[in-house]
């Protein structure tokens, strides 16, 4: 039994997907009043301006006649094809060197399938309406004039797929330099960093897979794999890796350096942040007379602790929410140069933190009169992630305490 309904399309508050939302029903389609629902559709076209064309009525196969009458009338309009996005996209595909430098692969490795198409179809369907693999072999592409990729198989979108998979560093490599060359792209800082992407799996892959038990970046535990990406200063990308799930980031970097030094980039400067930061790492990004720049927290190396810091000097301003200092340690080549950033702004906020929790603290210890640290509730202060840092034990009566050390420029002394 089929119904008519007048229904639009809304996102659901939850989970943001499109949903369509009922507003009137028809009744059943073989008891429907049709006169009123052309009705209807007249007085919506006449609030939108627009014009409706009835073909179930004479008027309307005038209407239908007279508004095909530059047409030959040997002529009839069959379906029409989106042309405007694919023609652009492929201009844009041609043009960053991806048709030769995929051409070039499928010739030197003998493939008898133009898998360049294949991908260039998926990557389009992507870019306007993506779908499956299947749903842009079986739907999309009769959607769209694509005539030189109407006559690709199902089993081929797979295959190129592959096909990519096996020879993505010589494709990157080509687009990379063919998109600097674009855009002059001055190639003296590479920036780069690791993520990952979990799966909703029960187990692991077998020896040949990349995804592994892990942590994610969210938490959890979860097969996964490991993202890791090298962009220009502009942002633009360098090349991409995926790595096993359980790969640590310090341990990327040396494959990394291996695989962007066969580009010969020249003197590019490798930038990454502290989980790169490593004695391994350093002395890998150090090879060939290769500069980096890694960040580091304060209290994560003793050298910084113990002679970086203790270093006296003036801040320059760079911002107002950026200050810095050079400092050297070591002498000659193998000298090591830091610079050490301050953000006052953030100093205040944190100090008013602080403050804030001593003030808490306080407050909330001078409701007990005994401080014995085994009562429950200063279990649960010891455990809690806000104030633990700021409390001690005393040794010698085993109370508990503020640690006034932790909570340095709170104006307590």
């Amino acid at each position: 039994m089929e119904y008519f309904h007048l229904a639009h399309t809304v996102r659901h508050p939850g989970s943001g997907k499109p949903v369509a939302q009922i507003s009137h029903n028809f009744d059943r389609a073989d008891q429907v009043d049709r006169d009123s629902l052309v009705r209807l559709c007249r007085s919506i076209a006449r609030v939108c301006g627009v014009a409706i064309q009835d073909t179930g009525t004479a008027a309307g196969e005038a209407a239908s006649s007279q508004s095909q009458t530059s047409l030959p009338s040997d002529v009839k309009l069959l379906r029409t094809l989106e042309l405007g996005p694919v023609l652009a996209l492929e201009a844009l595909w041609e043009r960053l060197g991806i048709t030769a430098a995929l051409q070039k692969i499928i010739k030197q490795h003998g493939y008898r399938v133009d898998y360049e198409r294949a991908l260039f179809a998926l990557t389009a369907n992507r870019l306007c309406e993506p779908e499956s693999k299947l749903g842009v072999w079986d739907r999309w592409l009769s959607k769209v004039y694509l005539p030189s990729c109407q006559d690709l198989k199902l089993d081929q979108m797979y295959e190129a797929m592959d096909m990519f998979q096996a020879h993505s560093p010589a494709v990157e490599e080509a687009v990379f330099f063919r998109t600097a060359q674009l855009f002059n792209l001055e190639v003296d800082l590479i920036f780069y960093d690791t993520t990952t992407a979990a799966f909703a799996i029960n187990e692991e892959d077998d020896d040949q897979g990349l995804r592994r038990f892990g942590r994610p970046k969210n938490g959890a535990w979860s097969p996964q794999v490991v993202i890791a990406l090298a962009v220009t200063r502009d942002g633009l990308p360098v090349r991409s890796w995926v790595l096993p799930g359980q790969t640590a980031d310090a341990s990327t970097v040396a494959r990394i350096k291996a695989d962007l030094r066969d580009w010969n980039l020249g003197r590019a400067l490798f930038v990454a942040d502290a989980g790169m930061n490593s004695q391994q790492n350093r002395q890998e990004l150090a090879k060939a007379c290769g500069t980096y720049l890694l960040a580091t927290r304060l209290g994560s190396q003793a050298e910084v602790k113990e002679e970086v810091l203790a270093r006296p000097g003036r801040f320059k301003v760079i911002a107002e929410n950026l200050q810095a200092k050079e400092v050297v340690v070591g002498d000659g080549a193998r000298r090591r140069r830091y610079i050490v950033c301050y953000n006052p702004l953030e100093a205040k906020r944190q100090q008013l933190h602080r403050e804030q929790v001593l003030r808490e603290l306080e407050g909330e210890l001078g409701k007990h009169p005994d401080l014995k640290a085994t009562a429950r509730w200063a279990i649960d202060l010891l455990a809690s992630g806000r104030y633990r840092r700021y409390l001690k034990i005393e040794a010698a009566t085993n109370h508990l305490t503020i640690n006034r050390r932790a909570a340095p420029g709170s104006g307590s002394n």
